[in-house]
């Protein structure tokens, strides 16, 4: 049986990869504001998820120098994990985070 922590990790590195490689690409391409537009659901999903598991529940979870809930270790692991995802999308899409003037 998988560990609370690992099950998380997991979890939030399945929706990240199912989202920049398959739902970004379809529906964002290469406009920051749908992306982020997107993301805010993709990490909503992701804490739904956890919190539906871990709601009211006591459980701390062990986050490298400190023990947090299960909202900040979701948080803090779902930005951990999506980071370098992101910055490899931005670059073979080429992602502008500010409009170019035309």
């Amino acid at each position: 049986m998988l560990s609370a922590e690992l099950s998380i990790i997991l979890l939030n590195i399945a929706i990240i990869l199912v989202a920049y490689l398959s739902v970004y690409p379809t529906l964002a391409g290469n406009d920051f504001n749908k992306i982020a537009f997107y993301d805010i659901f993709t990490s909503a999903i992701t804490l739904a998820i956890v919190g539906y598991h871990y709601w009211g529940s006591d459980y701390q979870f062990n986050l490298l120098v400190t023990e947090v809930n299960w909202f900040w270790y979701t948080l803090a692991v779902y930005t951990a994990v999506e980071i370098p995802i992101m910055l490899w999308y931005f670059k073979k899409h080429r992602v502008r985070v500010r409009k170019e003037p035309e």
